[in-house]
């Protein structure tokens, strides 16, 4: 018999965490053996307690960067029975080669808009031979299957990321001081230094607080600007949250301030949750989830005038923005947890 395998070295906590978290979980409802391969024991938590975690014994590998951790997995793999079908979560490349050196099958799960790290010849040529090798690519939007085909000539299927709806209270308009949420790994690619350093330019007569829940490697930086800009009594630095979506419930506006994305949870879960969003038009996802500007607002990525001028205007005319925020809730169907998962169920079955 064979059985799913998630291959994810690195679970940081980011959004493609959230998804194979509920996926697995929904697998294993459905009477699947879901093995884990990674190198994060320490997230075996957040996890259903039926999957099975394969991980080293120690923690101490856990703060690793991810290319040793992508090691540390591959040797786990080799020492593994190999009746699986791999479902890779993360370093699709090293999952696909373990897959034709066993004569296994691999789905990939792409994460990241290609044109922003497939830059070389070299690196496209690289990437566009070894998904091709995949037995199937999924992708998580419309505009990402798009990219795909365009920059790889790779075909993929589309699979929305799955989203556990429940009913949250309307949010009331906000009175004297906005309180701005950005949730999102503090990378170069989450941009939170931007955010701060328009937020930081407005003028004294709009109150406002931001708090930003992630862990990453600028943290340090991130500080640093908000110690020199004075900004402490302002922004606040919450780390790393499993349930994030209840900080986002709380707050007045939802900010986006990525360069790029794949299909950002986050901001579906603002939307669950009824709150207004501003969200750069990064490729991929956003123009997609907000339906171009249907269901929120999008600015350009790194333009301050912009963003400053959006904030602004929410500040001064609530109404449209909260408006949109509650059209949004009319199009979660899309992200729905059963159907999506669903999608994922099929596909294992398929090449079981």
């Amino acid at each position: 018999m064979t059985y799913p395998l998630f291959f994810c070295p690195s679970i940081e906590g980011g959004g493609v965490e959230k998804n194979l978290y509920l996926i697995s979980d929904y697998l294993v409802k459905q009477n699947h053996k879901v093995h884990i391969v990674t190198a994060n024991k320490n997230m075996k938590k957040y996890f259903n307690k039926k999957v099975i975690f394969i991980s080293p014994n120690s923690n101490k590998w856990c703060l690793s960067n991810r290319i040793i951790k992508t090691f540390i997995c591959v040797f786990l793999f080799f020492r593994m029975k190999k009746n699986f079908l791999i479902i890779s979560f993360q370093s699709n490349i090293f999952a696909i080669i373990l897959a034709k050196l066993f004569n296994l099958k691999v789905i990939v799960r792409a994460n990241t808009a290609p044109e922003k790290y497939l830059k070389s010849f070299f690196k496209k040529l690289i990437f566009t031979i070894f998904f091709k090798m995949a037995d199937c690519v999924i992708v998580n939007s419309i505009d990402f299957k798009k990219s795909l085909k365009k920059y790889l000539g790779v075909n993929s299927k589309v699979i929305y990321n799955p989203i556990k709806t429940k009913k949250y209270k309307k949010k009331k308009f906000f009175k004297k001081k906005l309180n701005i949420i950005n949730v999102g790994r503090l990378t170069e690619q989450k941009n939170q230094l931007f955010l701060l350093e328009a937020l930081s330019k407005l003028e004294k007569k709009f109150k406002w607080t931001l708090k930003i829940v992630g862990r990453g490697n600028l943290e340090k930086k991130i500080r640093l600007f908000i110690k020199k800009n004075s900004l402490s009594k302002k922004v606040e630095l919450l780390g790393y949250k499993n349930d994030a979506i209840y900080e986002i419930s709380k707050s007045d506006l939802f900010i986006l301030s990525s360069i790029y994305e794949g299909l950002p949870n986050v901001l579906i879960e603002a939307q669950l949750t009824g709150t207004p969003i501003i969200s750069t038009d990064c490729r991929t996802g956003p123009r997609e989830i907000l339906m171009d500007g249907k269901l929120g607002e999008l600015v350009k990525i790194n333009n301050e005038t912009q963003l400053l001028n959006k904030i602004k205007n929410f500040y001064f005319n609530k109404k449209t923005l909260y408006n949109k925020a509650s059209l949004a809730k009319k199009y979660l169907y899309r992200f729905d947890y059963k159907t999506n998962c669903e999608s994922y169920k099929n596909l294992i079955l398929k090449f079981s």
